[in-house]
């Protein structure tokens, strides 16, 4: 009992900010956004936290320099962030129309909302698509719908501020914390519930309806999994194996 106090304690001032994280001298704008491009440099961590897939979790948003700064904004399959997020931008649709959906060019399992009936078999990001394997390269990728349950599942969190930033703090089974800031998200040219909201896409596309993919969020009270237009700006936050 006193170890998992110990451990609770040490978690807490972790996320406080009391146990400082290792940032490079870019300035980090806290509760903003921070635009950055593959060619800028990003310093990250990578935190091990004994879950029992054995993957390691970045310490940072992609396009972030530290726990706590909101990183880029991207629509699923997409790997540049942009100015506005409809289905009318995104990147693997067409101009054809369904009830106000544009039409599928990739990633569609059903002939209905694809692009002149266009199918494929693909439920999982390939790396090309994935924004965290452009951005990182190596074994860098976003997280998988089960490896986001499993970051649930497993640890435990709470919500807490960090430099000024609400997010979630999540405690792994061997002690070691890692922070999601309460990005929000993007809609059109606009930025949604920050500071209120966290919203972080998986690799995974909702097999059941394809305009759709899987996505984790949380507030202060608790942590979800949903599924939502793949058109949505939201943010990355990315895993790898062991070395």
């Amino acid at each position: 009992m006193k170890v998992q106090i110990f451990f609770i304690l040490l978690a807490f001032l972790v996320c406080q900010g009391l146990e400082g994280y290792v940032t490079n001298s870019v300035e980090s704008r806290y509760g903003k956004e921070e635009i950055l491009s593959t060619q800028q440099q990003q310093t990250c961590d990578w935190v091990d936290l004994g879950l029992p897939s054995g993957i390691l979790w970045a310490s940072c948003n992609v396009g972030a320099n530290s726990p706590e700064g909101y990183g880029n904004y991207y629509a699923w399959a997409e790997i540049t962030p942009k100015d506005e997020y409809i289905w009318g931008t995104y990147l693997y649709s067409c101009n054809e129309t369904v009830i106000g959906f544009k039409l599928l060019t990739k990633y569609c399992n059903r002939y209905s909302i694809g692009c002149n009936g266009f199918l494929d078999t693909l439920t999982i990001l390939e790396p090309s698509d994935d924004v965290a394997a452009a951005y990182w390269g190596g074994e860098s990728r976003m997280p998988t719908k089960e490896e986001l349950q499993e970051l649930d599942s497993i640890c435990t969190s709470f919500w807490t501020t960090l430099n000024g930033v609400n997010g979630r703090c999540f405690t792994g089974p061997n002690g070691n914390t890692l922070f999601l800031p309460a990005a929000g998200y993007r809609l059109g040219n606009k930025l949604n519930n920050a500071g209120e909201l966290g919203y972080y896409w998986s690799r995974s596309l909702f097999a059941a309806n394809p305009d759709l993919a899987w996505y984790c969020f949380f507030d202060s009270y608790d942590y979800h999994m949903g599924c939502f237009d793949r058109c949505f700006g939201r943010t990355i936050r990315a895993v790898r194996s062991q070395n």
